[in-house]
């Protein structure tokens, strides 16, 4: 387990929960990386930030890529990241993750397909299911993608505790019938380009 703390100053348009009244959200919330592993973010390639509204945070991915193709590593087609988060905010709510937008670039060759998935959990609880967008050559622009989660299906952190945030993202190509080299990135050299977790906060 590695530890760090990361921070970035991003602007946010997050949404509000419509069915969160604005007097549900905490006062103040932080978030800091305090574990990392993974192939798509070595040391110091991830950073979080909570929303300035409080109902959102980003993470910032700076070598998150998977490729095939040409003279890639044979192990370069999937990476995967998963981040162990610790939030804190006033005592009297507690949490669970409504949405997650995936953002990225793809170039991806006629022949060659993209995968993004992810999920996340709370410490010492099972995993969400996986869910799982594709793209297929050939393409070359931004991507995104949005898993929503239903109100009454929506997993809340344990009232009173404190347990870490997983959060798992990954990324594989299929260079399939394709020539040449092809890729699928969740980072961005400006720090525009970003993963959104959104918040369903509730008074314990």
């Amino acid at each position: 387990m590695l530890t760090t703390a990361a921070a970035a100053a991003l602007a946010l348009s997050a949404i509000v929960p419509v069915d969160s009244p604005i007097d549900s959200v905490p006062d103040y919330v932080t978030v800091q990386v305090v574990a990392v592993n993974g192939s798509g973010c070595p040391a110091g390639t991830a950073a979080v930030a909570a929303s300035d509204d409080r109902t959102a945070f980003t993470v910032t991915y700076s070598q998150f890529l998977a490729q095939a193709g040409d003279s890639t590593s044979p192990t370069d087609f999937r990476k995967n990241c998963q981040l162990g988060l610790q939030l804190n905010y006033p005592q009297g709510f507690t949490f669970g993750v409504a949405q997650a937008d995936y953002r990225g670039f793809a170039h991806l060759q006629s022949g060659a397909t993209g995968l993004e998935q992810g999920n996340y959990y709370f410490q010492g609880t099972s995993p969400t299911a996986r869910k799982s967008h594709s793209l297929r050559g050939p393409f070359s622009d931004n991507w995104q993608f949005t898993d929503s989660t239903e109100w009454s299906a929506i997993v809340y952190a344990p009232c009173g505790e404190r347990k870490l945030l997983n959060v798992n993202a990954e990324l594989r190509v299929n260079a399939g019938s394709s020539k040449g080299t092809s890729f699928i990135a969740m980072d961005s050299t400006d720090g525009r380009i970003s993963t959104r977790y959104h918040f369903s906060w509730k008074r314990c």
